[in-house]
């Protein structure tokens, strides 16, 4: 099994401290914050171990902290995520950054840092773990704080057994040779002396780092304007997916990582990128340094690529709805043939969403209709059932099963909840034993297919 990572770099505290400002202070013209709340995120490097574990990557985490209380939060909070962490402690600071927020509006940063370079023995460390192999890639998240040295990065580029991607932060000539290097537009304008302005000017920077750095592939993010993936002599420009932007803090976090993640589990540069694009869509819709999972992902697909991506199979599903349960999500599921969809069908599929968060649909397949309805069933063929079924807002996943009964899909997406008509009342629901409910849902009086069909053969409107 793919999606193994080694994610090399500068582990922080994000810290955030918030209150209500009323007054100045009688000491100096400055506001006075009451605290409300604060908490503790991972930050740099971390974000990027959170992301990854999020959307289901093994990590094998390796960088500096000090011999503090942040360190070993750091340690902690790796240690809970399953990351298999590699933390070497020095006679320096953890980088931490306080953010006072007054309201909603940031006021202040403290941060918490020492820049200089770290030690031999921890350089040594790091690349026995390099040597070690056994990961699908490895991810350099440079901060500039010291961990990825211009000694360092060069020789991991070279010893690495798996293709390395880098999240840069100056001092380009280090990155020589890396596999794909992921700056921003500010970043690439700095290491290629180009003001990027337009696509001209982009093609032109992107070109010449690649060019001078000797890179298999750059992707350059562009905010608001999407990517620029620069590949096996094209530009292959990637246009924005978000909706909504409430916060870009640590996208580029969630780019190194779902770009990371993607190329680990064996999917294409352009696919991967892509990928991270979408990851990218989400998590700029979320406040502070967010993380992504599969299911918000594929939520989000759906929402930009068409009502085709909530028909699933059943080995794409199934990890879905995990990450889905994890993050606390309710599943709901029920089943049928849904040929000729009528309005017993749409208030019956609303009524078993409103059970829960995702309704998961097991639709019979076309063999399996046959065998329960007998010859000229169905009418509809099940490819376009499945896609008619997605399209309803109801509806958040489609899933086409051949046997005769669902138990087995039953067994294999593990629903919380499983609703079926009214009709079943007294009688033995298939499933019943795999779940924690059954629900039994009343089908509107005189709407079936069966009595559709019949009017239709009859010449009968009513």
């Amino acid at each position: 099994m793919r999606g193994s990572v080694l994610l090399i770099g500068d582990f922080m505290v994000d810290h955030y401290l918030h209150g209500r400002c009323e007054r100045i202070s009688p000491e100096a013209p400055v506001q006075v914050v009451e605290r409300q709340r604060e908490y503790d995120l991972l930050g740099g490097a971390g974000n990027v171990a959170n992301n990854l574990v999020s959307l289901g990557a093994r990590v094998v985490a390796a960088g500096v902290v000090g011999k503090d209380l942040a360190g070993d939060w750091i340690a902690k909070e790796l240690e809970r995520l399953g990351v298999e962490a590699h933390l070497f402690q020095e006679e320096r600071p953890t980088t931490k950054k306080s953010r006072i927020i007054a309201g909603h509006q940031q006021i202040v940063r403290i941060d918490y840092e020492e820049r200089t370079p770290i030690s031999s023995r921890s350089k040594e460390a790091i690349m026995e773990l390099v040597r070690r192999g056994g990961y699908d890639l490895i991810l350099l998240s440079d901060y500039g704080k010291g961990v990825l040295t211009p000694d360092l990065v060069p020789q991991i580029i070279q010893e690495a057994k798996a293709p390395v991607i880098v999240d840069p932060k100056g001092e380009w000539e280090k990155y020589r040779g890396a596999f794909l290097l992921t700056p921003n537009r500010k970043e690439a304008t700095l290491a290629s002396g180009i003001e990027i302005v337009d696509d001209a000017s982009l093609q032109e920077a992107g070109w010449k780092i690649v060019e001078e750095l000797q890179l298999d592939h750059l992707l350059i993010t562009l905010s608001e304007e999407g990517m620029a993936l620069f590949t096996q002599g094209e530009m292959i420009k990637i246009p924005t997916q978000a909706r909504e932007v409430y916060d870009v803090t640590g996208a580029g976090d969630t780019v190194l990582a779902a770009l990371g993640y993607a190329l680990a589990k064996g999917e294409g540069v352009i696919d991967g990128a892509r990928f991270a694009n979408m990851a990218a869509g989400v998590v700029v819709g979320k406040l502070g340094a967010a993380t992504v999972t599969l299911a918000e992902i594929d939520e989000f697909m759906r929402r930009q690529a068409g009502l085709e991506q909530g028909v699933k199979k059943v080995e794409e599903l199934v990890p879905i709805l995990q990450e889905a349960k994890r993050a606390g999500k309710r599943v709901v599921f029920t089943n049928g043939c849904f040929d000729l969809l009528h309005l017993g069908h749409v208030r019956y599929l609303q009524e078993a969403k409103a059970l829960g968060d995702i309704l998961v649909v097991g639709l019979n397949s076309d063999g399996s209709v046959r065998r329960l309805k007998g010859e000229g069933r169905p009418i509809i063929p099940q490819e376009d059932r499945a896609q008619i079924l997605a399209a309803l807002e109801a509806v958040d996943y489609v899933v086409i099963f051949d046997e005769d009964t669902p138990y087995q899909l039953i067994q294999q997406i593990a629903p919380h909840i499983l609703v079926k008509g009214g009709d079943y009342r007294g009688r033995e629901v298939v499933g019943a034993d795999l779940v924690e409910e059954v629900h039994l849902i009343d089908y509107l009086p005189g709407r079936s297919t069966t009595q559709i069909i019949e009017r239709i053969v009859n010449g009968r409107a009513d």
